[in-house]
């Protein structure tokens, strides 16, 4: 791998990548800004329209790049651009589609003037349509037929997840199954145990550990180019694979480093692997006055990044 570990580089986020060596990469995730004008630290999250999908190019180009042959790459992308971002992957860069997933939340933005927004749109592209790893075995779901019918023609393994419309769960919990691709996972809302507490966009470990079950194998290298909170990484160290990120805050990603030291292989999940499941609540702590907590910004690609094996420590290796 063209990264050693230990080193740090200072580079903007497309070089970053490309310090990565060429077909090094099972499997890749990217949750980057969606361009909304939300407000990060380092990062202006209000470009024109053309210049962050330029920019989404140079870097999505660069996941490409890192990706072997057999590689698999998951984007997690807002209603403005997935669209463009769906084409310039399969159009521009060669990628197939093998699924368009709606992950489902509560939580969402609340909204005045229109219908109120509860996901997100997960694409999930592969580089080659005839070599990749898709492990069935280890998402399966409970059928319809084994849940509400006790048809003994079910298949006793269950079922792999499809797309449907859905209610809200807590409206029609009969109407709402986990054998679909709409996938349900509340997001992590400040009150969880779960919550880093320090970072205002954070992935559900579950919805990762679907995917790194899914698309890698133990031993396997996962990326994250949007280190954020570093759910990926610490995922993928749960899971048992090798791991690789970037993230443009220190603060965040001596934060990221943190949570990796207290991560160990074979540590359940956090969250509630039943969609139904209620979430673990944190203690309520007591409001502070003349104190304003500082609002946990994500933030993008471009460094410092973190690199680790699956049974290691994580290390502060390439910077930006």
């Amino acid at each position: 791998m063209g990264l050693k570990a230990g080193q740090v580089h200072e580079m903007d986020c497309v070089r970053g990548l490309a310090e990565l060596e060429e077909g090094c990469v099972d499997l890749a995730f990217a949750d980057p800004p969606f361009n909304i004008g939300y407000d990060y630290d380092v990062y202006d999250d209000s470009k024109e329209s053309n210049a962050y999908l330029d920019w989404s190019r140079q870097w999505m180009a660069g996941v490409v790049r890192a990706l072997k042959p057999t590689g698999t790459f998951w984007l997690a992308i807002g209603d403005e651009y997935a669209a463009e971002l769906k084409l310039i992957a399969q159009r521009e860069l060669g990628l197939t589609c093998r699924s368009w997933v709606i992950w489902y939340y509560t939580f969402g933005v609340n909204c005045k003037a229109k219908f109120s927004r509860s996901h997100a749109h997960l694409l999930y592209f592969i580089k080659n349509a005839k070599r990749f790893t898709f492990n069935d075995a280890a998402i399966r779901v409970p059928s319809a037929r084994q849940l509400v019918y006790a048809d003994t023609r079910a298949n006793p393994s269950g079922r792999l997840p499809d797309d449907t419309w859905i209610l809200r769960p807590q409206d029609l919990p009969e109407g709402f199954k986990p054998d679909e691709d709409t996938w349900y996972f509340p997001r992590v809302c400040g009150t969880f145990k779960e919550r880093q507490g320090w970072h205002g966009c954070q992935m559900p470990e579950q919805l990762l550990g679907r995917i790194i079950k899914a698309c890698s194998d133990e031993g396997d290298l996962v990326l994250d180019p949007f280190g954020g909170s570093g759910t990926t990484l610490a995922v993928a160290k749960k899971l048992a694979r090798c791991f690789v990120g970037f993230e443009l805050s220190k603060e965040y990603a001596d934060r990221i480093r943190a949570r990796l030291r207290t991560t160990r292989p074979g540590d359940p999940l956090d969250g509630a692997a039943d969609p139904l499941t209620s979430v673990p609540s944190t203690p309520t702590k007591p409001k502070q006055r003349g104190r304003r907590c500082r609002e946990a910004r994500s933030t993008p690609l471009q460094t410092p990044s973190l690199f680790g094996d699956a049974d290691g420590e994580s290390r502060h290796c390439v910077g930006h």
